[in-house]
């Protein structure tokens, strides 16, 4: 998600956005400028130089990383209203406060200012995505997408919709497409934890098997064999899959895969 601020669902989390200001072009990263010296003058050391005034959208991050939402919107509210980043940001103040509805009207005013403005789009699938709709979802990830091509969390986004649809094949497409943007996607604070909170006991091991599947397809065999230890662990009763399927092929000679298929099934 680099600097920009969208929700990604499979946790519904603020992705590592603090030092997102509204100057920037909304749905890109902003830049940080080192302003050149003046002549025959040499830049102030970082003890001599001003502190960097606490603005009402800084002051708002501030209160959005200690979780205290009411105080981060009230502190955006007091920053220009003109820009699509702070009305996204208050967006998420309120989604994250389940007001799904104050949410989404914040995002779509986002996007009447700019509507070229990806996170937008993705955060009113996820408010989709958290009332169920999950075709209506899909959509909102989709025409994101096409903004944001390059977003590991909007394509993670996607294959939590798919899933929660039962569209197993194109949701490990999304899935695999969205660790091959970013390796890490899955892991950045738990963020398959709403997706797993939401599924029975079934397909949760159904989830952690598709996931070793790809990672096991990547080369990320350490992950791979802690998803299957997670899905055997869950109950996933089709073992002969991790056997059989080419995709965990090279999984085959390590003594802690044949020592996991070798744990006796959990009786739920």
């Amino acid at each position: 998600m680099g600097t920009t601020w969208s929700l990604l669902l499979a946790a519904t989390i603020i992705g590592s956005a603090l030092q997102a200001r509204s100057q920037a072009p909304a749905g890109q990263p902003p830049q940080v400028s080192s302003s050149p010296s003046e002549a025959g003058q040499q830049t102030p050391s970082p003890a001599q130089q001003p502190a960097e005034p606490l603005t009402p959208e800084r002051r708002g991050d501030i209160y959005m990383a200690r979780k205290m939402y009411r105080e981060a919107i009230e502190s955006y509210r007091r920053a220009p209203q003109n820009s699509a980043v702070i009305a996204n940001k208050i967006g998420i103040g309120y989604h994250q406060m389940m007001e799904l509805e104050l949410a989404k009207k914040q995002y779509e005013r986002a996007l009447k200012i700019n509507p070229k403005y990806a996170e937008a789009i993705n955060n009113i699938g996820t408010v989709h995505y958290a009332r169920r709709s999950y075709r209506r979802a899909v959509g909102q990830y989709r025409k994101a997408l096409k903004l944001s091509p390059d977003s590991a969390s909007i394509y993670s986004n996607l294959g939590t919709a798919y899933f929660a649809r039962k569209k197993y094949k194109d949701a490990s497409e999304a899935y695999a497409k969205a660790i091959s943007l970013d390796p890490d996607v899955f892991e950045h604070r738990s963020t398959h934890g709403v997706l797993l909170q939401e599924r029975n006991i079934e397909e949760r091991a159904k989830f952690h098997y598709y996931l070793a599947k790809l990672y096991a397809q990547a080369g990320m065999n350490e992950r791979a064999l802690l998803c299957i230890r997670r899905a055997l662990e869950e109950g996933f009763k089709d073992r002969k899959k991790f056997v059989e399927e080419p995709e965990f092929a090279s999984l085959q000679e390590l003594a802690e895969f044949k020592e996991l298929l070798a744990l006796q099934p959990r009786v739920l």
